[in-house]
């Protein structure tokens, strides 16, 4: 059967749920519903010119990209693309189909630079080199057993700090906004960008369907939030940390810590089995934190990089 590639039906309940599929059996250390899709493509920047695409095979969705430009940073020209195929249905040429349109959107769109993240698997690398991308840095998928393993105890607080949730910042997220922006100029990246935009991080991350505000830890220092931990749910047992940081200046004192494992405790009294979050291999302190978690690499993706035309 022919191979065809399109773009995704947001308004489609079987693509959505089809390309949630396809994306939950090859990488099943990362968060997604197809609710969530949906929002990421209704609320996605105009200038990001994001755009999802399925590869089908008579009727079924057999291949998922996800691409746009990284209208934030501070460097003009930069593109992403990430494309996932169904375990079982590699082989037929989706891969391929969806790499070329994806770069013909992406340059008709102005980007020069096209990055990308691969699992660390011979297969997937030699696909990525073949279409001309180079490595890069890399990144751990790690996951916690928090059915059956054993969390750090909930220690005394530390005079003057105290732990909120993040729904407790219903009415005015606007320090946590300021503390995410803090944080993510600190992570390690290849693309330096400028996180100024309150009402775009309203719509595309804190409002985001996935995201816990109850789950989600907050360390105050002085009325002001120093350090926390955001947490997202998929509807079952499944829980996830995309972010977890301290302000520059309180750093050093174990925030993020008393942060995350009140997250953790609180998640898996709600019944949730696994946790699971993200490093750059380059990160030793936070990986490090989530070491005496418990966490263990459970995959490892590696960044690529295409120049075009």
């Amino acid at each position: 059967m022919t191979v065809i590639v399109r773009d995704l039906r947001p308004d489609v309940r079987t693509d959505v749920e089809g390309f949630a599929r396809v994306r939950m059996l090859a990488l099943p250390f990362f968060l997604i519903t197809p609710d969530s899709l949906v929002h990421d493509l209704t609320h996605a920047h105009p200038e990001s010119h994001y755009r999802p695409l399925v590869a089908e095979e008579g009727g079924e969705i057999i291949g998922s990209a996800q691409l746009g430009i990284v209208h934030d940073s501070a460097d003009p020209g930069m593109g992403y693309l990430n494309v996932y195929i169904h375990p079982e249905r590699t082989r037929r040429g989706a891969g391929s189909l969806l790499v070329r349109a994806a770069e013909q959107h992406l340059a008709a769109h102005g980007a020069k630079k096209v990055f990308a993240w691969v699992l660390d698997e011979p297969g997937n690398r030699l696909f990525a080199e073949r279409h001309g991308y180079r490595s890069s840095r890399s990144a751990h998928f790690l996951r916690l057993d928090l059915a059956n393993g054993t969390l750090p105890p909930l220690g005394e607080l530390p005079p003057g700090v105290e732990l909120r949730t993040g729904a407790d910042f219903a009415a005015d997220p606007r320090p946590l906004f300021e503390l995410d922006a803090e944080t993510m100029s600190d992570e390690p990246s290849d693309i330096a960008y400028e996180f100024t935009d309150y009402e775009a991080w309203l719509a595309e991350s804190w409002n985001h369907p996935l995201v816990s505000h109850e789950l989600t830890s907050v360390a105050v220092v002085d009325g002001r939030p120093a350090a926390f931990s955001v947490a997202r749910m998929d509807g079952g047992t499944r829980y996830g940390t995309v972010m977890t940081g301290t302000a520059r200046a309180l750093r050093g004192r174990g925030l993020a810590k008393l942060a995350k494992n009140d997250s953790l405790h609180r998640a898996r009294a709600a019944g949730f089995t696994e946790a699971f979050t993200g490093n750059d291999t380059g990160n030793g302190p936070m990986l490090a934190i989530n070491k005496w978690f418990g966490y263990e690499v459970c995959a490892t993706e590696v960044r690529h990089v295409r120049e075009l035309g």
